[in-house]
């Protein structure tokens, strides 16, 4: 049975990270508080989706701020106004950097695609040192190795992070974001070849810019970036995740012929148009094929039946044992868990599927695809599809 969740909500089911950062902020408690309750909202999280029988589950999709911020974090691509000295960027940089301070403003902040979520955009320029600088995603794979749950650690991929960027002020405006690819490649290795040494087996590059239309050049920049990578990522299970829209026929190609890839995750419920793609086109033989057929971005309870009749359209282009259940997308678009709404009806709770009611929905349809199917829980979801 293979399932896969894209990644998280943050914030707990009690908006714990919430209240925890803001107590921080306002000098109220202390980072040892501040991390507590964040080590305890990622066990409970990982265990969660243990416990609901989830094959793959990622780690480092938690966030203080948000994933863009914290891979500028990992690259050491601090701005010199914030006046970092080096080393491990602790919470002063990071939220200096995010929030801005007595001295300096933050960075810009700007909408994550189509979203409501918001990411601090990285300022890059020629002049940009790039230094390992952030240990976490090696750091939260241990920490849910040493809870007992194996992970898929959770990456920004190196030419996402370029494309999502802007210059500098008082750069040249000839200046080519993805001319710093050569200069990131090496700290992703770092961080890849840690993972590995920490026991990963899967690792995810979150490369969303694919579902834009991309011009040849910056095509051709995940090409020069995963054959980079390659020798680093020998041995590894690597995933490419792509979200929220269609990916475009020339991104598609580029894709699915990237070196030292094993599989493909794709939006398959904005993505109606890649879903008639991997049909025509197929997929390479012997890849994954990761079918976000769970939508990450709404509230309501999944169509089961339906998705079930994609996936197993599915089958016969990957075939069963290729074939992983996922999110459209992170599961951080939605509410958390529907077990706090107390006060709602009974029968429109049956219409509702939050974060944690998606994790299972996920692995109901894994169980179905491999003969496992819960007849009455698919019952109970048609009967509710049916009166919604």
């Amino acid at each position: 049975m293979a399932s896969h969740i894209v990644g998280y909500p943050r914030m707990g089911p009690k908006r714990e990270l919430k209240f925890a950062l803001e107590s921080f902020w306002d000098g109220k408690s202390s980072a040892e508080d501040l991390e507590k309750v964040a080590a305890d909202l990622r066990a409970s999280i990982w265990k969660q989706m243990s416990e609901a029988g989830i094959k793959y589950i990622p780690s480092n999709t938690f966030s203080y701020y948000d994933q863009v911020l914290d891979t500028t974090a990992m690259l050491g691509a601090v701005p010199d106004r914030y006046s970092w000295t080096g080393g491990e960027i602790g919470h002063s940089t990071y939220f200096s950097i995010a929030r801005g301070n007595a001295t300096v403003p933050a960075m810009e902040m700007t909408k994550w695609f189509d979203t409501n979520y918001h990411f601090i955009v990285p300022e890059l320029s020629p002049a940009t040192k790039f230094s390992y600088a952030s240990h976490k995603a090696v750091s939260e794979y241990k920490e849910a190795k040493a809870l007992g749950v194996d992970t898929v650690p959770v990456l920004v991929g190196p030419v996402s992070y370029l494309l999502l960027s802007k210059a500098a002020k008082g750069v040249e405006k000839s200046f080519s974001l993805l001319s710093l690819l050569d200069s990131i490649l090496p700290i992703y290795k770092e961080v890849v070849t840690e993972l590995k040494a920490a026991g990963a087996s899967w690792i995810q590059f979150d490369e969303p810019t694919l579902v834009k239309d991309l011009a040849a050049h910056e095509l051709a920049a995940f090409s020069s970036a995963y054959a980079a990578l390659e020798s680093a990522l020998s041995g590894l299970n690597v995933l490419i995740e792509t979200y929220f829209a269609d990916v475009p026929a020339e991104s598609y190609k580029t894709l699915t012929s990237l070196s030292g890839v094993t599989a493909y995750g794709f939006d398959l419920v904005r993505g109606t148009k890649t879903l008639e793609l991997i049909k025509s086109a197929g997929i390479p033989s012997g890849k994954y094929l990761f079918a976000g057929v769970v939508d990450g971005r709404n509230i309501w309870a999944d169509d089961l039946a339906a998705s079930l009749s994609t996936l197993q359209s599915l089958e016969a282009v990957v075939g069963k044992d290729k074939l992983v259940v996922s999110t459209s997308c992170s599961l951080m678009h939605t509410a958390v868990d529907l077990v706090n709404e107390t006060k709602l009806d009974s029968e429109i709770k049956s219409w509702l599927a939050f974060a944690a009611q998606k994790v299972v929905e996920v692995n109901a349809l894994g169980k179905a695809l491999a003969g496992l199917k819960d007849e009455a829980y698919f019952a109970a979801n048609a009967a509710a599809q049916a009166a919604a």
